[in-house]
């Protein structure tokens, strides 16, 4: 009986494993990423795919999963260019890796950063808290912190609202990180976040002019923007010399 169901589930796993290929392959291929288009490639009929899969929702949200994990990858070999003593130059390395995958891979981009998961009925907290991405800018924003002079507000300095979000927040990082009374850097860390992806999010569906996409002029000014709230003022200048490398380097 324990080799049948250890069989069956192997089986299940795998089957799994092969949804998740098939759907992004479809969608390496330009088609439409659906069950029924799932089923069909993968040699099944649809009721027999939501054995594995119970909605459409739920096959997004496991290919976007698998997306940004293997988007954090490249991410990650950024940031190896520079020493752990250099987490600021890590930070800049990978920000511009993260630019450069989103322009290269729209749909790829679209899929993982336009699904909702929070919505006025609706917070799938385990796919704010889980993304891999996020996790790993989160670590390199700590490390900027732990390194630099970066000015922390204290969370009763915070708004209301604003206070019992840091103190309880959905964030994809370690919280253990963080003192209970610096709490108030994660609000800094969002803001952060949202700047970067808004930044990104207008570059890549083209809401800007080509040239200031193609010229990066943009993101550019944004990351100067915000180096003296991240301690990075006094260090700007190789930074942004690291910035003109990392932006010609090829992918």
């Amino acid at each position: 009986m324990t080799q049948t169901t250890g069989r069956r589930e192997r089986q299940r796993e795998a089957t799994y494993t092969e949804i998740v290929r098939t759907a992004l392959a479809l969608l390496g291929d330009g088609e439409e990423v659906s069950l029924r288009a799932v089923a069909g490639r993968m040699g099944m009929t649809a009721p027999a795919l939501y054995r594995y899969v119970a909605s459409y929702q739920e096959l997004v949200d496991v290919v976007a999963f698998e997306i940004d994990k293997a988007a954090t990858e490249h991410l990650r070999a950024a940031a190896s260019r520079y020493p752990d003593d250099d987490p600021a130059g890590q930070l800049m390395a990978a920000v511009v890796a993260f630019r450069r995958w989103a322009l290269e891979n729209h749909r790829e981009f679209a899929l993982v950063f336009a699904n909702p998961v929070a919505d006025t009925t609706c917070v799938r907290r385990e796919l704010i808290t889980s993304a891999t991405s996020g996790h790993f800018m989160n670590g390199l924003l700590v490390d900027v912190w732990r390194k630099y002079d970066v000015a922390t507000p204290s969370p009763d300095d915070l708004d209301p609202e604003v206070r019992e979000i840091v103190r309880e927040p959905l964030i994809p990082m370690d919280l253990s990180a963080i003192p209970d009374e610096e709490r108030g850097i994660l609000w800094l860390f969002m803001r952060a976040w949202a700047a970067l992806y808004g930044v990104v999010t207008l570059e890549v569906f083209g809401h800007l002019d080509p040239r200031v996409i193609e010229s990066g002029a943009m993101f550019i000014s944004m990351l100067r923007e915000w180096a003296p709230r991240l301690g990075l003022d006094d260090d700007w200048n190789r930074l942004e010399e690291l910035l003109a490398r990392e932006l010609s380097h090829p992918s």
